[in-house]
Protein backbone atom coordinates (compact mmCIF):
# COMPACT_ATOMS: atom_id res chain seq x y z
CA UNK A 1 0.00 0.00 0.00
CA UNK A 2 2.76 2.34 0.82
CA UNK A 3 4.49 1.59 -2.70
CA UNK A 4 1.25 2.10 -4.28
CA UNK A 5 1.20 5.75 -2.60
CA UNK A 6 4.37 6.46 -3.34
CA UNK A 7 4.17 5.63 -7.18
CA UNK A 8 0.63 8.02 -6.70
CA UNK A 9 2.99 10.76 -5.52
CA UNK A 10 5.62 9.96 -7.97
CA UNK A 11 3.50 10.40 -11.17
CA UNK A 12 1.33 13.68 -9.98
CA UNK A 13 4.12 15.30 -8.96
CA UNK A 14 5.33 14.74 -12.68
CA UNK A 15 2.68 16.07 -13.99
CA UNK A 16 2.34 19.03 -11.66
CA UNK A 17 6.18 19.68 -12.41
CA UNK A 18 5.10 19.12 -16.41
CA UNK A 19 2.31 22.06 -15.90
CA UNK A 20 4.26 24.29 -14.59
CA UNK A 21 7.26 24.13 -16.86
CA UNK A 22 4.83 24.07 -20.14
CA UNK A 23 2.96 27.38 -18.49
CA UNK A 24 6.44 28.84 -17.48
CA UNK A 25 7.39 28.62 -21.20
CA UNK A 26 7.38 31.85 -23.26
CA UNK A 27 4.66 31.61 -26.18
CA UNK A 28 1.97 32.78 -28.05
CA UNK A 29 -1.58 31.25 -28.85
CA UNK A 30 -3.05 31.99 -32.28
CA UNK A 31 -6.43 30.63 -34.02
CA UNK A 32 -7.04 29.61 -37.54
CA UNK A 33 -10.15 28.49 -39.30
CA UNK A 34 -10.82 26.81 -42.84
CA UNK A 35 -14.23 25.98 -44.54
CA UNK A 36 -15.24 24.85 -47.63
CA UNK A 37 -18.48 23.56 -49.75
CA UNK A 38 -19.36 20.19 -51.14
CA UNK A 39 -21.66 18.77 -52.76
CA UNK A 40 -23.41 15.80 -50.68
CA UNK A 41 -22.78 12.23 -52.58
CA UNK A 42 -24.94 10.15 -50.40
CA UNK A 43 -28.84 11.04 -50.48
CA UNK A 44 -31.04 9.10 -47.78
CA UNK A 45 -34.44 8.62 -49.16
CA UNK A 46 -37.24 7.45 -46.57
CA UNK A 47 -40.02 5.56 -48.35
CA UNK A 48 -43.10 4.89 -46.18
CA UNK A 49 -46.07 2.03 -48.18
CA UNK A 50 -48.96 2.20 -46.26
CA UNK A 51 -52.34 0.79 -47.19
CA UNK A 52 -54.24 3.48 -46.11
CA UNK A 53 -52.47 5.83 -48.83
CA UNK A 54 -54.81 3.73 -51.13
CA UNK A 55 -58.09 3.66 -49.36
CA UNK A 56 -56.85 0.14 -48.39
CA UNK A 57 -57.59 -1.10 -52.30
CA UNK A 58 -53.93 -1.70 -53.04
CA UNK A 59 -51.73 -3.85 -50.51
CA UNK A 60 -48.04 -3.32 -49.46
CA UNK A 61 -47.46 -6.26 -50.73
CA UNK A 62 -48.40 -4.78 -54.32
CA UNK A 63 -47.15 -1.65 -53.36
CA UNK A 64 -43.45 -3.12 -52.81
CA UNK A 65 -43.41 -4.90 -56.35
CA UNK A 66 -44.22 -1.77 -57.88
CA UNK A 67 -41.76 0.30 -55.86
CA UNK A 68 -38.76 -2.29 -56.89
CA UNK A 69 -39.67 -2.67 -60.29
CA UNK A 70 -39.55 1.31 -60.90
CA UNK A 71 -36.05 1.72 -59.00
CA UNK A 72 -35.07 -1.16 -61.20
CA UNK A 73 -35.74 0.59 -64.67
CA UNK A 74 -33.77 3.40 -63.31
CA UNK A 75 -30.76 1.22 -62.97
CA UNK A 76 -30.77 0.95 -59.05
CA UNK A 77 -29.95 -2.23 -57.02
CA UNK A 78 -31.97 -2.82 -54.81
CA UNK A 79 -30.15 -5.42 -53.00
CA UNK A 80 -27.30 -3.09 -51.91
CA UNK A 81 -29.14 0.41 -52.05
CA UNK A 82 -32.63 -0.31 -50.69
CA UNK A 83 -33.51 -1.52 -46.92
CA UNK A 84 -36.36 -2.19 -44.53
CA UNK A 85 -36.09 0.08 -41.70
CA UNK A 86 -36.52 -1.70 -38.51
CA UNK A 87 -37.42 -5.56 -38.81
CA UNK A 88 -35.35 -7.80 -41.19
CA UNK A 89 -39.06 -9.19 -42.37
CA UNK A 90 -42.29 -8.84 -41.59
CA UNK A 91 -44.15 -5.67 -41.45
CA UNK A 92 -42.85 -2.92 -39.38
CA UNK A 93 -46.17 -1.31 -37.92
CA UNK A 94 -49.57 -2.16 -37.91
CA UNK A 95 -52.51 0.20 -37.14
CA UNK A 96 -56.07 -0.68 -35.18
CA UNK A 97 -58.37 2.07 -37.70
CA UNK A 98 -62.39 0.51 -36.47
CA UNK A 99 -62.39 -2.85 -37.55
CA UNK A 100 -59.73 -2.89 -40.28
CA UNK A 101 -55.80 -3.74 -39.71
CA UNK A 102 -53.68 -1.00 -42.06
CA UNK A 103 -50.65 -2.30 -42.81
CA UNK A 104 -47.36 -0.03 -43.39
CA UNK A 105 -43.72 -0.71 -44.44
CA UNK A 106 -41.27 2.20 -44.30
CA UNK A 107 -37.68 1.90 -46.08
CA UNK A 108 -34.46 3.56 -46.75
CA UNK A 109 -32.91 4.07 -50.30
CA UNK A 110 -29.55 5.13 -51.03
CA UNK A 111 -28.83 7.42 -53.93
CA UNK A 112 -25.38 8.80 -55.13
CA UNK A 113 -26.59 12.61 -56.86
CA UNK A 114 -29.80 14.86 -56.75
CA UNK A 115 -30.35 14.03 -60.49
CA UNK A 116 -30.96 10.35 -59.31
CA UNK A 117 -33.43 11.74 -56.05
CA UNK A 118 -35.47 13.65 -58.63
CA UNK A 119 -35.92 10.56 -61.11
CA UNK A 120 -36.43 8.40 -57.79
CA UNK A 121 -39.20 10.87 -56.73
CA UNK A 122 -41.28 10.99 -59.93
CA UNK A 123 -40.60 7.12 -60.66
CA UNK A 124 -42.63 6.55 -57.27
CA UNK A 125 -44.82 9.37 -57.67
CA UNK A 126 -45.90 7.48 -61.07
CA UNK A 127 -47.01 4.52 -59.20
CA UNK A 128 -48.89 6.27 -56.72
CA UNK A 129 -46.39 6.20 -53.87
CA UNK A 130 -46.14 9.75 -52.76
CA UNK A 131 -45.38 9.13 -49.11
CA UNK A 132 -41.84 9.91 -49.74
CA UNK A 133 -38.71 12.69 -48.14
CA UNK A 134 -35.16 13.59 -48.47
CA UNK A 135 -34.14 12.43 -45.02
CA UNK A 136 -30.52 12.63 -45.12
CA UNK A 137 -27.52 14.51 -46.85
CA UNK A 138 -23.88 12.96 -46.62
CA UNK A 139 -20.66 13.43 -47.87
CA UNK A 140 -18.46 10.43 -47.76
CA UNK A 141 -14.93 11.85 -47.76
CA UNK A 142 -15.72 13.86 -44.82
CA UNK A 143 -12.43 12.66 -42.84
CA UNK A 144 -10.58 13.62 -45.73
CA UNK A 145 -11.50 16.43 -45.93
CA UNK A 146 -11.76 17.65 -42.20
CA UNK A 147 -8.04 16.55 -42.14
CA UNK A 148 -7.33 18.71 -44.79
CA UNK A 149 -9.19 21.71 -43.69
CA UNK A 150 -7.11 21.03 -39.90
CA UNK A 151 -3.96 21.52 -42.06
CA UNK A 152 -4.73 24.31 -43.55
CA UNK A 153 -6.38 26.19 -40.67
CA UNK A 154 -2.82 24.98 -38.78
CA UNK A 155 -1.15 27.10 -41.49
CA UNK A 156 -3.15 30.06 -41.20
CA UNK A 157 -2.11 30.12 -37.73
CA UNK A 158 1.36 29.94 -37.95
CA UNK A 159 1.17 32.30 -40.49
CA UNK A 160 -0.48 34.52 -37.79
CA UNK A 161 1.80 33.73 -35.29
CA UNK A 162 4.93 34.31 -37.74
CA UNK A 163 3.83 37.80 -38.67
CA UNK A 164 3.05 39.05 -34.52
CA UNK A 165 6.48 37.88 -33.53
CA UNK A 166 8.61 39.47 -36.65
CA UNK A 167 7.06 42.61 -35.18
CA UNK A 168 8.18 41.98 -32.04
CA UNK A 169 11.64 41.25 -33.61
CA UNK A 170 11.57 37.78 -31.97
CA UNK A 171 11.63 34.09 -33.51
CA UNK A 172 8.51 31.66 -33.04
CA UNK A 173 9.45 28.20 -31.98
CA UNK A 174 7.97 25.11 -32.51
CA UNK A 175 4.20 24.35 -31.27
CA UNK A 176 3.55 23.13 -27.94
CA UNK A 177 0.43 22.44 -27.74
CA UNK A 178 -2.74 21.99 -30.58
CA UNK A 179 -6.56 21.85 -30.60
CA UNK A 180 -9.38 21.92 -32.73
CA UNK A 181 -13.03 21.83 -32.80
CA UNK A 182 -14.96 20.68 -36.46
CA UNK A 183 -18.38 21.67 -37.72
CA UNK A 184 -20.29 20.51 -40.45
CA UNK A 185 -23.75 21.81 -41.43
CA UNK A 186 -25.60 19.94 -43.70
CA UNK A 187 -28.31 22.06 -44.34
CA UNK A 188 -30.54 19.47 -44.65
CA UNK A 189 -34.48 20.52 -44.92
CA UNK A 190 -36.52 17.17 -45.20
CA UNK A 191 -38.42 17.87 -48.57
CA UNK A 192 -41.94 16.09 -49.12
CA UNK A 193 -43.92 15.50 -51.46
CA UNK A 194 -47.11 16.26 -52.40
CA UNK A 195 -49.41 14.88 -50.15
CA UNK A 196 -50.10 11.47 -51.00
CA UNK A 197 -53.63 10.26 -53.06
CA UNK A 198 -55.36 7.37 -53.89
CA UNK A 199 -53.87 5.31 -56.99
CA UNK A 200 -56.87 5.66 -58.79
CA UNK A 201 -56.84 9.20 -59.01
CA UNK A 202 -53.36 9.90 -60.42
CA UNK A 203 -53.03 11.28 -63.44
CA UNK A 204 -49.02 11.35 -64.72
CA UNK A 205 -49.78 13.94 -67.05
CA UNK A 206 -51.03 16.41 -64.46
CA UNK A 207 -47.57 17.93 -63.16
CA UNK A 208 -44.00 18.44 -63.75
CA UNK A 209 -41.70 16.44 -63.30
CA UNK A 210 -39.82 16.92 -59.70
CA UNK A 211 -36.79 19.30 -59.92
CA UNK A 212 -34.50 18.69 -56.81
CA UNK A 213 -31.48 21.03 -55.89
CA UNK A 214 -30.08 20.58 -52.94
CA UNK A 215 -27.69 22.94 -50.64
CA UNK A 216 -24.23 22.44 -49.90
CA UNK A 217 -23.00 21.35 -47.41
CA UNK A 218 -20.88 22.93 -45.35
CA UNK A 219 -17.59 21.97 -43.44
CA UNK A 220 -15.45 24.33 -41.47
CA UNK A 221 -12.76 23.89 -38.61
CA UNK A 222 -10.64 25.78 -36.01
CA UNK A 223 -8.19 25.23 -34.31
CA UNK A 224 -6.03 26.73 -31.50
CA UNK A 225 -2.13 27.02 -31.38
CA UNK A 226 0.50 27.84 -29.05
CA UNK A 227 3.77 28.02 -30.39
CA UNK A 228 7.02 28.00 -28.45
CA UNK A 229 8.66 31.89 -28.23
CA UNK A 230 12.64 31.48 -28.71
Amino acid sequence: MKHLFLILMLFFGQLIFGQKNFLDQPYLETSGKADTLVIPDKITININLNEADTKNKISVEEQEKRMESALKKLGINTEKDLSLNGLSSGFKTYFLKGQNIIKQKNYSLIVRNAVTAGKVLMALEEQGISNVNISKLEYTKEEELLLALKSKAVLKSKLTAERMVKALNQKLGKAIFISDENNAYPQVTPMMMRSTKAMESYDATSEAPIDIEFNKIKYETFVNVKFQLD
